[in-house]
C-alpha cells in the first residue's frame, strides 16, 4: 500500500461513511456539493489503491486513519 496522507475533510468524508451517511447527507452536514464529496472519495480510493468505497474503508481502519 502507498504512504497515505488524507486531508483533513478525506477523513472527515469516510467517517461519515463509515456511520452510513449517504453522499447525499454528507454533503449537506458538510456544506459542500455531492460532487465534492465525490471528489474526496474518489482521491482517497486513489490515494490507497483501492478498488471502491468498500475496500477503501477496510484499508483505512486496517490502517487506523478511522475506526469503526
Amino acid at each position: 500500500m502507498k504512504d497515505t496522507i488524507l486531508t483533513k475533510r478525506e477523513k472527515e468524508i469516510f467517517e461519515l461513511l463509515v456511520k452510513n451517511y449517504s453522499t447525499k447527507d454528507i454533503s449537506s452536514k458538510l456544506g459542500i456539493s455531492e460532487k465534492t464529496v465525490r471528489n474526496h472519495i474518489s482521491n482517497t480510493i486513489q490515494k490507497l489503491g483501492a478498488k471502491g468505497r468498500s475496500q477503501a474503508l477496510v484499508e483505512l481502519i486496517k490502517i487506523g486513519s478511522i475506526k469503526i
